[in-house]
């Protein structure tokens, strides 16, 4: 059966990074007889220009009939004057939310070669193995209400972070089935 997975390059190192994890994907699927086929996509500021959005609709709805997306890196200093809408990163918040992306594993360890390289001392980070367990789709990212307003005579930033019972039990239980 084939599958079809999404790339999606991205802006500034992404392309370069995904197209060598396509190059590792395709000689894994090689090696182990998989039928993947591959369709690379725009995203963030490449969309942007191309597109004149971040996400567009017919991008996340491959993303969403895949199931299988390689995202690279999205950001783009030439849009950081546009509304936030029209941001690169609003692909990158929009793809978590639609995709129900609430979890991002992020492995620290240290090389031993690294070790003298550290602000701290080596006995201390000598062989550290952790995981970050972050929750990518509640809180600050997404809560309402949120907006500017004027208050007294001067404008007023404000952003809700809401976490509700379910999103912080299923934060914890991925972190905690990676504990064991």
């Amino acid at each position: 059966m084939a599958r079809t997975l999404i790339a999606l390059p991205g802006d500034g190192i992404g392309p370069e990074v995904v197209g060598g994890a396509l190059q590792v994907l395709e000689a894994c699927a090689r090696r182990f007889g998989l039928d993947l086929e591959v369709r690379t996509l725009a995203v963030g500021g490449a969309a942007l220009d191309e597109f004149g959005e971040p996400l567009p609709g017919f991008v996340l709805d491959a993303c969403l009939e895949s199931g299988l997306v390689l995202l690279g890196a999205v950001g783009d200093p030439r849009f950081d004057d546009h509304p936030p809408d029209r941001r690169p990163e609003k692909a990158l918040l929009r793809l978590r939310s639609e995709m129900k992306l609430f979890a991002n594993l992020r492995p620290v360890r240290l090389a031993p070669a690294l070790a003298a390289a550290s602000p701290l001392k080596e006995e201390i980070v000598a062989g550290v193995d952790l995981l970050f367990v972050r929750e990518l789709t509640g809180g600050i990212y997404f809560g309402e209400p949120r907006g500017i307003e004027e208050r007294e005579g001067a404008r007023v930033g404000f952003n809700t972070e809401v976490y509700s019972e379910g999103e912080i039990s299923r934060i914890a239980r991925v972190a905690f089935e990676a504990a064991r």
